[in-house]
């Protein structure tokens, strides 16, 4: 194997962390689905790192490793959601931005041409949001109770960076689309 494959195969082993990880949420679990929830993202960590620090980049780990993370928070938030730890407002919103953010790209191929996906900085601010506000309440639920008062403020800064993280992409898209119509 050669070494630049290593982030795929990191990524990979992410992908298959959605299963145990569903699972331990499932039975609610939540110190196992802790340990997976926080391995995970480690991993998502190490296989960027590596990633940008050999240039170890390919075609499959672009997508992999969005894969990965998708269906981590997709896992975790539609069982948390559904357990009530997580309002089901909250869970329609993260999974209504990233429906926006796949259907839009898919149109913008479609109709304007090639399009290079790029994470802006409003994304990858929403994204930390959205796995610290699981790693919360997963580490109320397996380790320590901590306040609902500030869990439910941090669900409000969510979902605002949810929104304002789906506008900016709506927007950029949109203004990409007006200049090449222009």
């Amino acid at each position: 194997m050669k070494l630049y494959y290593i982030p795929n195969l990191i990524s990979s082993l992410r992908i298959l962390l959605v299963i145990p990880l569903a699972y331990f949420l499932l039975q609610q679990n939540y110190n196992i689905a802790f340990f997976i929830f926080v391995i995970a993202g480690v991993s998502d960590a190490l296989d960027g790192y590596l990633a940008r620090r050999y240039n170890w980049f390919t075609s499959l780990g672009v997508v992999l490793d969005p894969i990965g993370d998708k269906l981590l928070m997709l896992a975790s938030y539609l069982i948390l959601g559904v357990q009530e730890y997580i309002p089901m407002w909250l869970v329609y919103a993260v999974i209504l931005r990233d429906v926006i953010i796949v259907l839009g790209s898919l149109f913008y191929r479609l109709l304007i041409g090639e399009l290079e996906i790029e994470p802006i900085l409003s994304s990858k601010i929403n994204t930390l949001l959205q796995i610290s506000l699981i790693i919360i309440v997963l580490f109320t639920l397996a380790i320590y109770p901590i306040k609902p008062a500030f869990i439910i403020a941090f669900m409000a800064v969510v979902f605002l960076s949810t929104l304002v993280s789906g506008g900016c992409y709506i927007f950029l898209w949109g203004k990409r689309v007006w200049e090449r119509r222009s």
